[in-house]
């Protein structure tokens, strides 16, 4: 067995440090991704989401002109299609900063 490790170099050590590291840096990530927010927006910003690093949805505005009391269905939609956006965004920027911290590797069950 070679020093310190396993046959070919491997070093347990040396990944359980790593494994730490990364632990740490992901701590320190979600903590920031708290307060990193995303804003979207449908019917050319008639309605407004912003949400959170956490997929939390901090705010919703609402144009007060689009406000139809008869077409409340269409104001629904739009607020579903802004709530959906800035899920989505806030997912790809989740996703953004778990690569720099994992290089890209994707791992399972992290987000």
């Amino acid at each position: 067995m070679a020093k310190g490790g396993f046959p070919g170099g491997f070093n347990m050590n040396n990944m359980i440090k790593q494994a730490q590291q990364m632990q740490e840096q992901m701590k320190k990530m979600q903590e920031e991704l708290e307060n990193k927010t995303v804003e979207e927006s449908a019917g050319g910003g008639a309605v407004k989401v912003v949400a959170n690093g956490r997929k939390e949805l901090i705010s919703i505005k609402i144009d007060p002109a689009v406000v139809d009391k008869d077409d409340v269905e269409m104001l629904e939609d739009l607020v579903l299609a802004a709530v959906n956006q800035a899920l989505r965004s806030a997912e790809r920027m989740i996703a953004e900063e778990m690569g720099k911290i994992t290089g890209g590797f994707n791992i399972p069950g992290l987000f």
